[in-house]
């Protein structure tokens, strides 16, 4: 379908949706609309990896203050967390390809990605604090990510921090000219893309699970993921297979 902020397609199991609303890529109800249209749709056509990209100036200024206020919060509050709510429900690996500022709502969805690829030219904050609420889903994830310190040192600053720090916090796994961004960010996607989709689907799986407080249960979930459903896909199995006969596997599972 056509979009009007977006655009979104599938291609060789990637599905990639790329911001396009200038110049700042500010995500009001209708843009956010888009992407949640785009990521259901994802979920019928057995994408292996999601992909965000942007068009502009920058990644995304993050969310339209406008309707973050009054009787539109809560609207918008539910519009937004969608978003995120539909990449669980997909499962699949998701990557963002950052150019410029993310900020705010631009920098939760950049970093709620599994990976992320920047420019030396990005940077990443979330300035809600300064407006007077807070970023609940960088609530969420930060002091999972970077641990509570540093966590609560930016939530509670709204502090904006560039590429190479975001980096070194766990936030970006690789930074890169702004000029290879493209390049570079094609042959980050390619390491996964040659990768069965269900096995890194599960994989991702079994990671999440063992973020969970009680350790035990965390390794009971994931042996049970492991033994009962990764190892019954044809996939998983055709891996091993294939690594004993020195060949390349043939996956067939997305």
């Amino acid at each position: 379908m056509g979009y009007e902020h977006i655009a979104a397609e599938v291609k060789e199991g990637v599905g990639t949706v790329v911001l396009d609303r200038p110049p700042l890529n500010i995500l009001n109800m209708a843009m956010m609309q888009e992407i949640n249209q785009a990521l259901q749709d994802f979920s019928n056509q057995g994408i292996k990896l999601l992909v965000f990209k942007a068009e502009g100036k920058g990644f995304s200024g993050g969310v339209d203050v406008g309707e973050h206020m009054g009787d539109m919060a809560p609207k918008m509050i539910d519009v937004f967390h969608a978003m995120f709510r539909n990449m669980d429900k997909l499962g699949v690996p998701s990557i963002a390809v950052v150019n410029g500022a993310a900020l705010g709502g631009g920098c939760e969805l950049a970093v709620y990605c599994d990976l992320v690829i920047a420019s030396e030219k990005s940077k990443f904050g979330q300035p809600e604090i300064q407006v007077g609420v807070f970023p609940p889903i960088a609530a969420l994830i930060f002091p999972r990510i970077m641990g509570r310190k540093k966590a609560m040192e930016l939530l509670l600053s709204g502090d904006v921090i560039p590429a190479e720090e975001a980096k070194d916090l766990g936030l970006v796994n690789t930074v890169v000219a702004p000029e290879d961004l493209a390049a570079e960010a094609e042959k980050f996607i390619g390491k996964f893309k040659k990768m069965s989709g269900v096995v890194m689907k599960h994989t991702k799986e079994a990671a999440l699970t063992g973020l969970q407080e009680d350790e035990e249960k965390s390794l009971a979930g994931i042996e049970d993921l492991y033994l009962n459903r990764l190892m019954q896909t044809h996939d998983a199995n055709e891996g091993l297979k294939a690594f004993m006969e020195k060949r390349k596997p043939e996956w067939k599972e997305s």
